[in-house]
């Protein structure tokens, strides 16, 4: 049997499961839907929690992988600006040489 027909058989089981439930509940409608309400808003702020985690995670990466990429073009100039000094400082020996 494929996953994708297992997770369809387990997805309508749940949609009936539900359903089943909310029609044989020993509460009235009003107090049924209010607490599917409160059980939703409760899925609602737990789902938005871990989103705002999941994105100071996202940003923090961001901002050291930023932070290092800096970092790595510093040293890549810094590298650059000795082999030029070095370069000029040898240019001008020879030249003192063939002077």
């Amino acid at each position: 049997m494929s996953a994708s027909k297992v997770l369809l058989g387990v997805v309508v089981g749940l949609a009936v499961g539900a359903a089943l439930g909310i029609m044989l509940a020993p509460d009235s409608g009003e107090k049924t839907r209010k607490k599917i309400s409160k059980k939703g808003e409760a899925y609602v702020e737990d789902l938005q929690s871990k989103f705002n985690e999941f994105l100071d995670g996202f940003m923090s990466k961001v901002e050291s992988t930023k932070d290092e990429a800096k970092g790595k073009a510093h040293e890549m100039v810094d590298s650059a600006k000795s082999k030029y000094n070095d370069l000029k400082s040898e240019v001008k020996s020879d030249m003192k040489k063939y002077s």
